[in-house]
């Protein structure tokens, strides 16, 4: 039935029908509180809606508002906790039990030095303790929701119960419906006499007529109000749409080192159908399609004690850590392309390895009878070689394992493969380990998951004899790839008959007695006794972006090929022995050579096997060495090559050297690594050749092939402390040079000298775009380490303080750029890279120790007329010197007595206090344009001097600069594609900031010092430059640059925000006032206005979060978004952003 106008009820005419946009209207009309409308003046004039308002004195405002003087329930939301800042040493984790670090103490390579600061030192966080409050790092999403509600009662509305009062009236009409309704009739007196008296009488009220004090009355309702209260009130809010949370921030990784997937591979057995001699068997991962081979070398030894009781004159002593029979491979790119290779070498004797294979291929144990005298000759002859070539081995046989097989989804094995059958177990219950960020597996490796496989147990039967001739890496990745033919041409040879048993499967998270690469105990390790199992080092088939965070230090030598066919004498079987050299001293061969199988944990010395009669031989050996700490120019690998002779004979050695060569490891401050192709000397070599290569023709020495490079050799290190990069080395080796202050200096063909130190370093870090982008996130924390280091502490060369600051800056801005471009993969919704946020969170700290000071410039800080001809170098400008500050107190007391003429100094007299463009810190509301600061940035120096030495008597000529500082005017200077890279990476500057400056402050202790005097004027000035300058650049490059803008808009919004808890508020919303300006300005002539008031939203967001402002005790209320913690009129009042405008975009 419908209603008309008149037929209405009496309150329906009543409603206000306004819209909510005349409302909006209206507000903004009526805008503004009497109190602030009389300090505006008489007469209110509305404000137009792009109008920024002056922002009040925050500061002042807060210290006459003081929350003693105006007491309420709102009191707790005026103030600011003093504890919110903390910081916080955090110890980093230890996976071993013993501490990676070099067992040498004393005189450490300055590279070892740095590394080891920075792997060893804790974390150092700067934190909030009531960020987690916030919705930044708190998201208020549904997960969360629903984890708020799980304890609240469940309500219900009136609104919820109308369904149901509406069934039960339906039900009371049937009921009284049942009666005579001929009787009582509907609507009659008589039916209400009816409800009434059927009707159940109401719950007495008690005490309700009874007189009541009204404290008493209080007391009950705030009682009865307390009964049943939500404990968590705001968890009903509903959230956010995930998409608007721009303020959430991605929670930051600790630093960790790269782990791949891992598979456990368990050695369990391993018979021939004769047993007559030990075998030794070897693991590793080969990739065929990138022809590389991604792990280390894991040796294993199944043999009886009968058989290892053969080579127990050459063993006296094995260690626990040789004895492993199980090992844990990484795969960080796992593909179908990945086998496990299994080859076995045996002890060297007469014969080639066709002869020496041929009794395994044609007899059996259970043919002893007929073979009975061939096979005790067998076993004396094997006794004989263990007796007398224990020490030496020689190649005997190989297999592969297609992994693909293992982990396919099918399961199982590929049954028509005769080499191996399976036997499959259970399913696993290890997590995946899969490493988040990196490149993704192309669409045919999806497959290829080695977390989650089941555990499957192999038995390889059938092995392939080596050919002397064929034992190169190039020959095995031909022989894989063949092997995954249908039609494979080994599989048409003559196996060696064999029984391995292996078991493979996912390695635990948490594996009991492991070992590392270095041979550290892994945690858990129960019981020191107990065989252990082996942590096989990677080497990843590609580039791994990710920081060393532990000291490694590890060198692999790899023995190629030998070419002595054009060596007189009786030269056959040879053997290349290794050893690691301190000197030039045979006793100086260092225990550094990691031990295979059955043996001591680490020799001196380490021989590769052996081709039988061959003078070409090719190697295929792995030798694992430690790098010792305190690596000199004498250190070196030295290579001995000897004839072995296989049979006893009288008068003939069992070894003789026929040639010698050797490789300088560091040479130029570089450690040497890569390919060599060396001659070999026939004599020894001469002394003091341990510095130079063999490429010298050095005089009265013979050499085999007249000189020519007949050894190939590779040498690869694993090294947390040696980059192995020409630009980060040539760096670095500066940086020591001039730390320790070691002049002249051969670098190459250059001799570095005080005269060229400061264009060669220059010249390197700016070199440091050309290094290659893995090398450098490997070393990332050492890089930003010095590059900071260089700007803190300018360096002293030859009485002067050289400017390096605008050149770091350049490489530290061009070194992040290009990180992020790079990998974009590992960033998150703001566009911060991971790994740099990972290094400001945790890693990086104001470098508190000064460098070393040179014994000349010692001498040098010790007189005042050397210092008052000395130039201190400005950071601003490198071209203008400023006046040298003198140690002598008289001329200290003259300068504190008449002033200081700063004209021609860093400031100009009228920026000073009471300028005509003074600064405009001092005065917050002042009305005069943040342009100013920007002008006056531009055309000053930095302040270090000015703060630092000037008012203090310097005891050491070393200069010490603050971090944020630097940055801000670098910044502010900055032109071209430095600037342009700056702004990409705005976050990371602005981060790294904020958190010099929090250190800054616990450092000097001023927490506790008025938010004003916090900081220096000019660093104030940069401040409001910089955020100038990149608001300018928001407005105007919003339509063009869209994705830069936005990350720009937030980086500024949380560097405001930062800001809040650290500076002067009311400067902190002046700046906040300069950005809305510039935005409202644009906004006239915009062709896109959305676009830019979106940005001016999500800005207002992120800078204005509750954080910044509230009361711990407040704080669960302001964590809702956009709520504020000050009524709305005055803090858009404090902010200078008129309320009308606010309001219609909400």
């Amino acid at each position: 039935m419908t209603s008309t106008a008149s037929e209405r009820r009496a309150f329906a005419h009543k409603i206000n029908r306004t819209v909510a946009a005349e409302v909006r209207k209206q507000v903004t009309r009526d805008y503004g509180s009497p109190q602030m409308n009389k300090k505006r003046g008489s007469a209110h004039h509305p404000l137009p809606l792009t109008e920024v308002v002056e922002p009040v004195d925050f500061e002042e405002y807060v210290s006459s508002h003081a929350p003693g003087v105006e007491p309420g329930p709102l009191r707790q939301l005026m103030e600011f906790p003093q504890d919110d800042l903390e910081l916080l040493h955090l110890d980093k984790e230890c996976i071993t039990l013993e501490p990676p670090l070099p067992e040498e103490e004393d005189s450490l390579d300055p590279r070892v030095r740095d590394a080891l600061a920075v792997y060893t030192d804790d974390w150092l966080v700067i934190q909030r303790k009531y960020q987690r409050y916030s919705t930044t790092y708190s998201p208020h999403n549904s997960e969360r929701q629903r984890e708020r509600q799980r304890g609240l009662v469940k309500q219900t509305f009136e609104l919820d119960e109308a369904a149901a009062a509406e069934r039960q009236d339906d039900q009371d009409d049937a009921k009284r419906r049942s009666v005579s309704l001929d009787e009582t009739p509907r609507g009659s007196w008589a039916s209400s006499i009816f409800d009434l008296k059927n009707s159940s009488p109401d719950a007495l009220l008690p005490s309700v007529l009874e007189r009541t004090a009204a404290e008493d009355m209080d007391r009950r309702n705030t009682e009865a109000r307390l009964q049943g209260r939500h404990s968590d009130l705001l968890g009903l809010y509903p959230p956010p749409d995930e998409d608007e949370a721009v303020e959430r921030c991605s929670a930051i990784e600790v630093p960790k080192e790269h782990c791949g997937q891992r598979i456990m591979v368990k050695c369990l057995s391993l018979k021939f159908e004769i047993e007559i001699e030990p075998i030794f068997g070897t693991l590793a991962l080969y990739d065929v399609k990138e022809k590389k081979k991604i792990s280390e070398n894991f040796y294993f030894d199944l043999n009886s004690d009968q058989m290892k009781g053969l080579l127990k004159p050459h063993t006296p002593h094995i260690a626990i850590s040789t004895l492993a029979r199980s090992a844990i491979f990484s795969i960080t790119y796992p593909s179908a392309d990945i086998f496990l290779v299994i080859k076995l070498e045996k002890v060297l004797q007469q014969g080639d390895i066709g002869e020496c294979c041929e009794p395994y291929m044609v007899m059996k144990e259970s043919d002893s009878s007929k073979h009975k005298e061939k096979l005790e000759k067998l076993r004396l002859q094997a006794e004989q070689s263990c007796n007398r070539l224990g020490r030496f081995r020689m190649p005997f046989a190989w297999t592969a394992i297609h992994l693909l097989n293992i982990v396919s989804s099918v399961g199982g094995l590929d049954r028509s493969d005769p080499d191996s059958d399976s036997e499959r177990k259970g399913h696993g219950t290890w997590n995946e380990r899969k490493k988040k960020g990196f490149e993704r597996m192309s669409v045919g490796d999806d497959m290829c998951n080695f977390a989650t496989f089941r555990p499957a147990t192999l038995t390889v039967t059938n092995f392939f004899k080596q050919e002397g001739d064929r034992l190169s890496d190039e020959d095995l990745y031909k022989f894989l790839a063949d092997m995954r033919r249908p039609s494979s041409v080994l599989r048409r040879l003559r196996p060696v008959t064999a029984q391995l048993k292996i078991d493979i499967s996912p390695a635990p998270d948490s594996p009991h007695y492991c070992l590392s690469p270095e041979l550290l105990h892994v945690k858990p390790y129960p019981d020191l006794r107990v065989r252990p199992t082996k942590d096989v080092l990677e080497f990843p088939a590609r580039y791994v972006y990710t920081p060393h965070t532990t000291y490694r230090n590890l060198l692999y030598v790899y023995p190629q090929s030998l070419n002595f066919s054009s060596r007189q004498g009786s030269v056959r079987n040879i053997a290349v022995k290794v050893q690691f050299m301190a000197g030039e001293d045979p006793s100086q061969a260092l225990p550094v050579i990691f031990g295979k199988s059955s043996c001591a944990e680490f020799m001196n010395e380490a021989y590769s096997p052996i081709i039988y009669h061959n003078k070409s031989p090719e190697f295929y050996e792995e030798m694992k060495m430690k790098i010792p700490a305190n690596l000199t120019d004498n250190h070196h690998l030295l290579f001995t090559f000897y004839h072995i002779s296989c049979q006893p004979k009288q008068n003939t050695p069992l070894e003789s050297p026929v040639g010698y060569t050797w490789i300088p490891l560091m040479q130029h401050g570089r450690l040497r690594t890569g390919s060599f192709s060396l001659p070999v000397s026939v004599e020894k070599p001469p002394p003091s050749y341990s510095v130079l290569t063999p490429d010298v023709q050095l005089p009265g020495m013979k050499w085999v092939d007249n000189h020519k490079g007949v050894f190939n050799v590779e040498v690869t290190a694993a090294s947390s402390v040696h980059t192995q990069d020409p630009h980060l080395d040539k760096f670095f080796t500066l940086v020591y040079v001039l730390e320790e202050y070691s002049f002249p200096f051969r670098l190459k063909d250059v001799i570095i000298t005080e005269a060229n130190m400061e264009g060669e370093l220059k010249a390197s870090m700016s070199a440091l775009r050309g290094a290659l982008l893995d090398t450098c996130v490997r070393f990332l924390h050492q890089l930003l380490n010095k590059l900071i280091q260089l700007i803190v502490y300018p360096p002293v060369i030859a009485g002067q303080i050289v400017n390096l600051g605008r050149t770091a800056f350049e490489a530290m801005a061009l070194l992040v750029n290009q990180i992020h471009k790079n990998l974009e993969g590992n960033q998150d919704q703001h566009g911060r890279n991971n790994l740099l946020a990972s290094y400001i969170q945790y890693c990086f700290r104001l470098p508190t120790a000064e460098p070393a000071v040179p014994p000349t410039e010692q001498w040098a800080a010790r007189s005042s007329l050397h210092l008052s001809r000395s130039k201190s170098i400005s950071n601003s400008n490198p071209d203008l010197a400023s006046t040298p500050i003198s140690p002598d107190e008289e001329v200290q007391r003259i300068i504190g007595s008449k002033g200081i003429d700063r004209s021609h100094s860093w400031v100009n007299s009228a920026y000073a206090p009471g300028g005509s463009r003074s600064v405009i810190r001092r005065n917050p509301n002042s009305s005069c344009e943040l342009k100013q600061a920007n002008d006056r940035s531009c055309n000053r120096m930095s302040a270090f001097l000015d703060s630092v030495a000037l008012f203090s008597v310097p005891t050491r000529q070393i200069a010490k600069k603050l971090l944020h500082e630097e940055l801000a005017l670098q910044w502010v200077v900055s032109t071209s594609t430095v600037r342009e890279a700056a702004l990409q990476q705005a976050w990371f500057f602005f981060q790294l900031m904020t958190k010099s400056m929090a250190h800054h402050l616990f450092l000097t202790s001023k927490l506790d010092v008025p938010r004003r005097q916090r900081f220096p004027d000019r660093f104030v000035d940069d401040i409001a430059a910089l955020v100038c300058a990149i608001s300018a650049d928001i407005a105007g490059r919003y339509h063009k640059d869209v994705e830069l803008v936005e990350r720009l808009n937030s980086s500024l919004a949380f560097f405001l925000n930062e800001l809040l808890s650290l500076m002067d508020r009311g400067f902190v919303f002046n700046l906040i006032r300069s950005y809305y300006k510039q935005i409202a300005n644009k906004l006239h002539t915009a062709q896109n206005p959305s676009s830019l008031n979106a940005l001016r939203m999500d800005f207002t967001r992120i800078s204005l979060q509750s954080r910044a402002l509230c009361h711990p005790q407040s704080a669960m209320l302001h964590s809702q978004p956009s709520s504020l913690p000050f009524p709305l009129h005055l803090l858009h009042h404090l902010t200078g952003t008129e309320a009308g405008w606010n309001i219609q975009d909400n």
